[in-house]
């Protein structure tokens, strides 16, 4: 058996899924390949939806489908002692942190891609991958599947990486981490808490259900991944760094891991592409990993669409361009946190809180901070004699008609600013600001300005039929 389609996703977790809900949302034939079954499963590592990613499903009208679905919605995380990180500063409609498992994620996700008329083949794994002619063709136990492009969403073992041959270097930092859903008798003051201490290190939140996460590292109690935990291993691990266990009980799940600091070279090998954790994976610390996945998605999507229309195949190439160095900073905060909570020295110990906690007062420091893990200060660059507002984050805006930004831009349109000229088009929308500042703003599918200048239609016509296609 073999099909086809113009390009194929392998993986349907959250990268996946929102990535395959675009494409078909911009009229591409896409297919999704997913080794597990079909149910959701209800286990889950990730946990936090961060204020970026919540822009990136409001622009996909699926954010209020998240917040239905539950979770604690907070707007201030706490690190170590008395160290709190602000979030209610952040320039955006969603200046919080939604505490809320995977799988919920997942279930709009999912939800809004078989809406789109998303194909998911469920129970095919894949055993090669070959490129030959322009097209890929994608072997599993199931049959063979070709297309113009595919993207490997398919986790930090990523079969399609392994095939290609892109390496995927790096370290474990911590061996025999642990996560548990469990029930407190006796729940903390405030949520997240994180603390290390005694050798060993805690992380707990709320998930608004009545579970709480626990994330917790002994150093006295290292064992292999696949053996079982025990209730008792994450008593013991809470009571060392936190002083109490917080009376747990009733864990609903649990499961052992190392926690690794990886990322590929490159995120591309010819028309096959990497995203999420195929592409890096780093500690669970700060909750930025599915996160970063998705922001991934978001930023090939309207590329691999836009290149199928006929758009400069040079957009592809700015997809590894944008997304890597998001990736190797997400390894750098993400990793740097991790080892402040896992210090074993008692100075170190002592000094941390104080020393963070002195360092979030600086206002520079604090706004770094809360703008990396929330995704709100990532940008990309932009080329010499672009504008200077290329590359950077569209904040959601009010129209003229109405209407937000980030409502025009759904269906994975960019968006014409500003201009007395009409560009509308499947993909394009034109639209006026309520506060127009003379120039024309381009804002691409995935939220980022793509153009800004005076207003020039043909160098407007240019850039769209350069980065957007032919309609």
């Amino acid at each position: 058996m073999s099909t086809q389609a113009e390009v194929i996703v392998v993986g349907a977790g959250p990268t996946g899924l929102l990535l395959a809900g675009d494409l078909a949302e911009a009229g591409v034939d896409v297919l999704v390949l997913e080794k597990r079954g079909a149910e959701l499963s209800n286990l889950s590592r990730a946990f936090a939806v961060h204020a970026r990613t919540l822009e990136v499903l409001d622009a996909r009208g699926v954010a209020d489908d998240l917040f239905a679905l539950g979770g604690n919605k907070l707007d201030e995380l706490f690190l170590f002692g008395r160290a709190t990180l602000h979030l209610n500063h952040l320039d955006t409609r969603f200046p919080c942190v939604l505490m809320t498992p995977q799988y919920n994620v997942e279930r709009v996700l999912r939800e809004r891609a078989a809406k789109a008329g998303v194909t998911i083949h469920y129970g095919h794994t894949v055993t090669g991958v070959d490129q030959a002619g322009g097209r890929v063709t994608v072997h599993t136990d199931q049959g063979d599947y070709t297309a113009a492009y595919v993207v490997g969403a398919d986790g930090v073992r990523s079969p399609v990486r392994e095939a290609v041959g892109i390496p995927f270097p790096g370290d474990s930092v911590l061996k025999s981490m642990m996560l548990a859903d469990v029930l407190l008798a006796e729940p903390p003051a405030q949520s997240p808490i994180t603390a290390g201490a005694n050798g060993a290190f805690c992380f707990v939140t709320d998930f608004g259900d009545g579970y709480w996460r626990i994330i917790a590292w002994n150093s006295a109690d290292q064992q292999a991944d696949d053996a079982p935990v025990e209730l008792e291993e994450i008593r013991t691990a809470a009571k060392l760094a936190l002083g109490t266990d917080f009376g747990m009980h009733d864990q609903r799940w649990a499961s052992r891991f190392h926690s690794d600091e990886r990322q590929a070279p490159t995120y591309r090998d010819r028309n096959v592409f990497l995203a999420g954790d195929a592409a890096h994976c780093h500690s669970p610390a700060g909750g930025q990993g599915m996160n970063t996945g998705i922001q991934d998605a978001a930023n090939l999507s309207w590329k691999l669409a836009a290149a199928l229309r006929g758009a400069d195949p040079a957009v592809l190439d700015s997809y590894e361009g944008e997304r890597h160095p998001v990736g190797k900073a997400v390894l750098r905060s993400s990793g740097a946190l991790v080892r402040v909570a896992a210090n074993r020295s008692k100075i170190g110990q002592a000094v941390r809180g104080i020393a963070v906690e002195t360092a979030l007062r600086i206002k520079p420091i604090m706004h770094k901070m809360t703008g990396m893990i929330s995704g709100i200060g990532i940008h990309y660059g932009h080329e010499k004699g672009e504008g200077r507002l290329v590359g950077h984050r569209a904040n959601d805006i009010d129209l003229a008609d109405g209407t937000r930004l980030y409502e025009a831009l759904r269906g994975g349109r960019f968006v014409v600013l500003d201009s007395a000229e009409s560009y509308a088009a499947g993909f394009v929308a034109d639209a006026a600001s309520a506060a127009p500042d003379g120039t024309v703003t381009i804002v691409r599918p995935d939220a980022y300005i793509g153009w800004a200048g005076e207003d020039d239609p043909a160098a407007i016509r240019a850039y769209l039929e350069s980065h957007a296609g032919k309609s």
